[in-house]
């Protein structure tokens, strides 16, 4: 599949692939910025993508952030979406931490999607689960 990425910003560090066949393409920061404990970041990455249709463009949490206390919110692009891309990451823990332009802030990782069709019904068939909600199986 071919993705189309059109640079927005000069300074933009285009989304790369690292090592053969990983799935996840790393997201950069333009700018070096502290982020307290507590606090929320929106990281503009320069860039907009295209791809087909069927497809979806998510944001994930990066292992080595992840590691320092760090955690995306939200993050899903629809194939006909064109404008920026952005990471929000929340600092969970309780230090300070600063990302230098150029650091690697989330990746993103292109799927495949069903894109269904609602049919609203008055009854849903049984299942298993039911209507068993979190922690419905149990602790153990």
């Amino acid at each position: 599949m071919i993705l189309k990425v059109k640079k927005l910003n000069k300074d933009a560090k285009l989304p790369k692939y690292h090592h053969p066949g990983d799935v996840g393409m790393d997201l950069y920061s333009m700018e070096t910025v502290t982020v307290k404990p507590g606090q929320h970041y929106r990281f503009w990455h320069g860039f907009a993508l295209e791809f087909p249709k069927g497809y979806v463009a998510l944001v994930m949490d990066k292992g080595s952030i992840s590691k320092a206390g760090f955690v995306h919110l939200g993050g899903v692009y629809d194939a006909g979406y064109r404008g920026e891309y952005n990471t929000l990451l929340v600092n969970l823990s309780d230090k300070p931490y600063t990302f230098e332009a150029g650091d690697k802030v989330a990746q993103l990782v292109i799927m495949p999607v069903v894109i269904g069709k609602l049919k609203e019904a008055k009854k849903l068939s049984e299942s298993a689960r039911g209507e068993g909600k979190f922690g419905s199986t149990g602790r153990k």
